[in-house]
C-alpha cells in the first residue's frame, strides 16, 4: 500500500462490562473521537484539541494518542515521524465510556496507515490490547459491533456478540468523573464459587438475551456480583437513577465500564421513557448529567 503523509482515523466510544460481563465484554456506541495526523518533515510534535474537556487534553508526548502512534513505529522497528495530530473529542474524559480506548486504538490506526499497512488488523488488536491491558475497551472501539474476549492457545479469541435491533442503550453521562483505579480499589481480591457461578450463568444468559431481544431474559441478565455492588457506593444518585429508569420500562441499569456513567438497556417504544426517567432522577439527586440514546456502532475505528 502506498504511503500516505496525512490520515483521518474515526474511533467509537464504547461500553464495557454490561453488568455480569467484567472485563471480557463491551460494545462500541455511536459516539466518537476524530484524529487527524498529518506527517511533518521536522521530527516535531503538535498537538491540537477541540471540543468539550479539549483544555485538559496534554499536547506532549505524554499524550495517550501519541503514545499508542509512537508504540507501533517502535513495534515495526522505526522512529515515529514528526507529526501533527488534531483532535476533535466527542467522547467525554474519565466517565466509563472508553475515551482512553479511542486514544490507543486511534494512534495504532494512524501510525500503521501512516507507515504502510506493515500489521493487519489482528495485530494492531493484539497491541492495542497489550497497552490497554484488558480487551473489553479496545476491541469493539477497533472493530465495531458487541464483542466478547476469551485468551486462547495462542492469543485472544474474539467472538461477536449478536445485538437485536430492537435493544436501545441509553446512557446518563454525569458532570463527575471516577477514575479506572478508583473503581478497581474498591473490589475484593478474592470471590466466593457462588458468586463466581452466578455471573457464569448470568453472562450466559446476558449474550442469549442481546441475540434475542427477549426481555424477561435480559432483565435477569444484567445482574452481578463482581463489580457493581461494590462500585455503586462510588456514584451518587446511582440507586435514584436505576428505579427510575426500571420503572419507565428499562429491562436494567448497569455501570459502564467503570463508571460514573449509567447504561440502561431499553426496547425503542420505552427509549425515550427511560432517557427522560433517568435524566429527572439526576436532577433530583443534585446532579448534572447529559441523557442520551445511542446505537451499536457496527464499524470500529474508520
Amino acid at each position: 500500500m502506498s504511503v500516505v503523509s496525512s490520515v483521518t482515523v474515526k474511533v467509537p466510544g464504547t461500553t464495557a462490562n454490561l453488568g455480569p460481563g467484567f472485563d471480557c465484554i463491551g460494545a462500541a456506541l455511536t459516539i466518537y473521537n476524530q484524529f487527524q495526523f498529518t506527517r511533518l518533515e521536522t521530527s516535531e510534535l503538535i498537538i491540537q484539541a477541540t471540543g468539550a474537556e479539549a483544555e485538559r487534553v496534554p499536547t506532549d508526548e505524554s499524550n495517550l494518542l501519541y503514545q499508542a502512534f509512537a508504540k507501533l513505529y517502535q513495534y515495526i522497528d522505526q522512529t515515529p515521524p514528526g507529526v501533527k495530530i488534531e483532535i476533535e473529542l466527542g467522547v467525554p474524559l474519565a466517565r466509563g465510556l472508553g475515551s482512553s480506548a479511542t486514544a490507543i486504538v486511534g494512534g495504532l490506526v494512524a501510525a500503521n496507515r501512516l507507515a504502510g499497512e506493515p500489521l493487519s488488523q489482528a495485530q494492531v488488536m493484539e497491541l492495542a490490547i497489550a497497552i490497554e491491558g484488558h480487551p473489553d475497551n479496545v476491541v469493539p472501539a477497533l472493530v465495531g459491533g458487541c464483542r466478547l474476549a476469551a485468551t486462547g492457545a495462542t492469543g485472544w479469541e474474539i467472538c461477536d456478540v449478536p445485538w437485536h435491533g430492537d435493544i436501545v442503550p441509553v446512557l446518563a453521562i454525569p458532570d463527575f468523573e471516577l477514575s479506572t483505579s478508583e473503581a478497581r480499589r474498591v473490589l475484593p481480591t478474592e470471590y466466593s464459587r457462588a458468586d463466581a457461578i452466578f455471573n457464569t450463568a448470568h453472562l450466559g444468559l446476558l449474550l442469549r438475551g442481546l441475540q434475542t431481544g427477549k426481555g424477561e431474559w435480559l432483565r435477569a441478565a444484567l445482574q452481578d456480583k463482581l463489580h457493581q455492588p461494590y462500585r455503586q457506593a462510588l456514584i451518587p444518585g446511582y440507586d435514584a437513577v436505576n428505579t427510575a429508569a426500571v420503572a419507565a420500562g428499562a429491562y436494567g441499569m448497569v455501570i459502564s465500564g467503570a463508571g460514573p456513567t449509567l447504561l440502561a438497556l431499553a426496547d425503542v417504544s420505552h427509549a425515550a421513557a427511560v432517557a427522560a426517567a433517568m435524566s429527572t432522577a439526576w436532577q433530583e439527586a443534585g446532579i448534572k448529567a447529559v441523557v442520551r440514546s445511542l446505537a451499536l456502532d457496527t464499524h470500529g475505528a474508520t
